[in-house]
């Protein structure tokens, strides 16, 4: 049956293969195995079960959390000629009344459903009327107690489950389950181990930031200037900063939405629909916004304060670049966020257990603000801790190539401090003491008289609490849980106290925002986009449903200006094209005309249509090396000449040799470096103004490329 899977996923959905863990996740439900798939935000989730949906008899019932979701998914369905629809409480009695008939006659292949419909007898009943082959768990980390967005409702469920009469098949699937939630989920819907799969939490596509100590106004509007007409998230921690911040950015000009729980639903949907339908670029909003939107072209996702927990952080900054298309994310860190979290978890009147879980949460969040390891790999570890260790290339902590400075002596000092404290007080008190500050309480506890007071009077108390996060987040130091948590010594500090290792740590970091050179022609790709959002108006649903950012950059890439080379391009399916394709074909032919473009039969070439045996830069860099130029690299291989001097910059970046005189003569290498110098960014355009235009951009990044590697 995967023969046939994969001939529906080029037929309805426009894609030539499976994702990673997409194919066999399928295979195991087509062999009736209850499954659990863990996959990325953006790894192509919904195509697990609508797939085996569209081949096996009778209808699937999806159970969705959120109104926002099932409605994009039904209409992304709908676009590609796949009945189906969704029961809840946005529909009045007349609709349910129709949506119900149509169910019993069999009119839908997928009906997505509120988890609170089960509690319902009548509508078990409606259920044990029809041929169900599968029921999915959509975002199933819902469905777990130590999951971080747990739902009563949704756990209540597996209950209802008894009730029916027939044996389908389970299918469970989220992006963000730990070990303990993936165990939970597995006991309650009987989902064995062996049907557990695991695709790894990476997204590649996305690049990480944190940013400690900035003006947050500031930055935010220093950003969204350098990214104009770019779709983004904003979230805050609460209403007032909510409204604060959309009055803010609103009087300076930016086009921008507001999302919280304050406001009239009404409002939050015109809200959700104008960000959805790019009609407003920025949505900034509370964590009452995101799951579900299924909006594929946000570049963008900033976190203006520190979120509770990696579980909510990594899902909401998963909003960004679900078209697999590079895109950002960053968070503003500031103590105070501390604070404000810990008030929170004060404020939900949880029991203790699930209180000082919380804190433990909340803990690993800071944590992750002041490690200085690959923030995507710290990120991957927490959800799975055999995880191997890895480098991303392009967080704030990878781009950070300075060196690292020996803290030895002052580790040793807080160390000891710390123990001569009695390990009962918090960094702050600690780095008073090693101040040698003469607050009251410090007078009061009497540690003026500890001889580790005033040891590091010569640094800042910022200074001195930067290193114990530091300490802390390489676990040479321990931080209770609890409203008020202390520090204690870690058995990994002893060998260093001991003078067996030693301890290095970077300054603070300020990473450098990078612009990605682009191959399409932006100028068609503008014009696409408002085809699309025109086409998208007409039919009441969002631009995205029908086509994708990413489509449509490959679109202005390659100029398809016929059927066949229209269905080459990824995203384009037969049911799109029979509906969409021939408009789009027009508008490129129209653009090319009024441009004069000469446009050549082209090959489209892709990595997976080659031998996986060595990855596509690999290739183009043996035959770089190897004495061909770049032109004919990218002739022979069918790519642009901008593909291939990336793949010749990755792969010096991974480690293998590279001749930089045969790029960039020594003079010209100063040159460059003294204008990276004076103006403090790699941004290529301003970089290329600065040199009159007389270097070549793939000159400057190969001299950036090696400046960041020595």
């Amino acid at each position: 049956m995967i023969t046939e899977a994969k001939t529906v996923l080029q037929e309805y959905f426009g894609y030539s293969d499976f994702r990673k863990g997409q194919e066999e996740i399928i295979g195991n439900i087509f062999n009736r195995k209850n499954t659990l798939g863990i996959l990325p935000t953006g790894g192509g989730k919904s195509l697990c079960f609508q797939i085996p949906a569209l081949q096996f008899p009778g209808t699937t019932i999806v159970i969705s959390p959120l109104i926002s979701l099932m409605k994009d998914q039904v209409d992304a369905l709908t676009a590609s000629d796949i009945p189906a629809t969704f029961i809840n409480s946005s529909i009045n009695q007349a609709e349910l009344n129709d949506r119900i008939t149509r169910i019993r006659q069999g009119a839908f292949k997928l009906v997505y459903v509120a988890p609170e419909r089960f509690d319902s007898d009548y509508f078990v009943d409606v259920l044990n009327s029809i041929d169900i082959p599968l029921i999915a768990f959509d975002e199933a980390h819902c469905i777990s107690q130590w999951g971080h967005d747990f739902r009563p409702s949704y756990r209540s469920i597996v209950t209802s489950l008894q009730k029916i009469n027939q044996n389908p098949v389970i299918v469970a699937l989220t992006a963000t389950a730990t070990a303990n939630v993936a165990q939970d989920i597995q006991t309650l819907l009987q989902i064995h181990s062996d049907d557990t799969f695991q695709t790894g939490f990476a997204r590649e596509n996305l690049s990480f930031h944190v940013m400690k100590g900035v003006n947050k106004r500031d930055f935010i509007v220093n950003y969204l200037r350098q990214h104009p007409k770019q779709s983004g998230i904003i979230y805050t921690s609460s209403r007032k900063e909510t409204d604060g911040l959309y009055n803010f950015l609103s009087l300076q000009g930016f086009s921008a939405a507001k999302y919280h729980a304050g406001l009239r639903e009404e409002e939050r949907k015109d809200a959700q629909d104008q960000f959805v339908y790019d009609e407003k670029e920025i949505m900034i909003a509370t964590n009452a916004f995101g799951m579900g939107i299924d909006k594929s072209n946000v570049r963008f996702v900033i976190h203006y304060n520190l979120p509770k927990n990696i579980e909510a952080y990594y899902q909401e900054a998963g909003r960004a670049g679900r078209d697999g298309e590079e895109s950002e994310c960053y968070l503003l860190f500031s103590k105070q966020d501390i604070q404000l979290q810990k008030f929170l978890i004060e404020e939900s009147h949880l029991n203790y257990e699930k209180r000082e879980q919380e804190y433990h949460k909340l803990n690993q969040m800071v944590r992750y603000c002041h490690t200085e390891e690959c923030l995507q790999s710290y990120i991957i570890h927490y959800f799975d801790e055999n995880s191997p260790e890895m480098t991303c290339r392009k967080c704030s902590n990878c781009l950070d190539h300075r060196e690292k400075v020996d803290i030895t002596r002052e580790a040793q000092m807080i160390f000891s401090c710390c123990k001569r404290m009695g390990e009962r007080f918090g960094a702050t008190l600690i780095a008073q003491v090693l101040k040698g500050s003469n607050q009251k309480r410090i007078r009061e506890l009497g540690f003026q008289e500890l001889s580790t007071y005033g040891l590091l009077r010569t640094y800042r108390e910022k200074d001195i609490v930067d290193m114990i996060n530091y300490l802390l987040s390489e676990d040479y130091l321990l931080l209770t849980d609890g409203k008020y948590p202390v520090i204690k010594i870690a058995p990994k500090a002893v060998a260093v106290l001991k003078g067996e290792e030693t301890v290095s740590m970077k300054k603070s970091v300020t990473p450098v925002i990078e612009s990605n050179a682009q191959e399409e022609n932006q100028d068609l790709f503008e014009t696409l986009r408002l085809l699309r959002k025109q086409i998208a108006a007409e039919e009441g649903v969002p631009p995205f449903i029908i086509f994708s950012d990413t489509t449509l950059k490959e679109m202005s890439r390659y100029f398809p200006v016929d059927e066949a080379s229209m269905l080459g391009i990824k995203g384009v399916g037969q049911a799109k094209f029979s509906k969409y394709g021939q408009a789009f074909i027009d508008k490129i032919k129209e653009f090319v005309e009024t441009h004069q473009i000469q446009v050549a039969p082209i090959q489209i070439s892709r990595d997976d249509d080659r031998d996986n045996s060595q990855p596509s830069h690999l290739i183009s860099y043996e035959w770089y090396i190897n004495g061909k130029t770049i032109e004919e690299i990218a002739k022979e291989r069918k790519l642009s000449k901008i593909t291939i001097q990336k793949h010749i910059l990755r792969s010096a970046e991974e480690g293998h040799e590279l001749n930089w005189d045969e790029i960039f003569n020594k003079d010209t290498e100063i040159k460059v470096l003294e204008i990276l110098s004076e103006m403090e960014t790699d941004k290529l355009k301003p970089i290329w103004e600065a040199l009159n235009g007389e270097v070549d951009y793939f000159v400057i990044q190969a001299v950036i490329c090696k400046s960041q590697m020595t």
